[in-house]
């Protein structure tokens, strides 16, 4: 069964709303394609360490948002950036938002974002 789409620029417009009723700063860093855009999430801990989300399938075919790239280390936001350069380089129709959270309150679409397990 196929989930419902709904425009990525409604989509971004509803998080940066969401945002703004939390009273967590969000701005859209990059305006990608206003109907099928994928959207990365840089959540920024402010000097706590930074994070990059993005929608991935789990192992059940679900959407999910996972932690793609930084951490809790305070220079993870380099991390951050250089991944959405790489990102912007292949898919020029790629959202960006940037967003204030230090007690990590944000959960895209209401979910906790999946932690990569680190390999060994």
């Amino acid at each position: 069964m196929t989930e419902p789409r709904v425009k990525s620029e409604l989509w971004v417009k509803a998080q940066l709303r969401l945002c703004d009723m939390a009273f967590l700063p969000a701005v859209v860093v990059r305006r990608g394609d206003p109907d099928a855009g994928l959207v990365l999430i840089k959540v920024n801990r402010l000097g706590r360490g930074c994070e990059l989300l993005g929608r991935r399938f789990n192992d059940d075919g679900e959407r999910v948002w996972t932690v793609i790239a930084g951490g809790s280390e305070p220079e993870s936001e380099a991390s951050c950036d250089a991944y959405i350069a790489r990102e912007l380089q292949i898919d020029t129709d790629l959202w960006v938002i940037e967003i204030e959270d230090a007690q990590g309150q944000y959960k895209p679409d209401g979910q906790e974002p999946l932690r990569q397990k680190p390999r060994s």
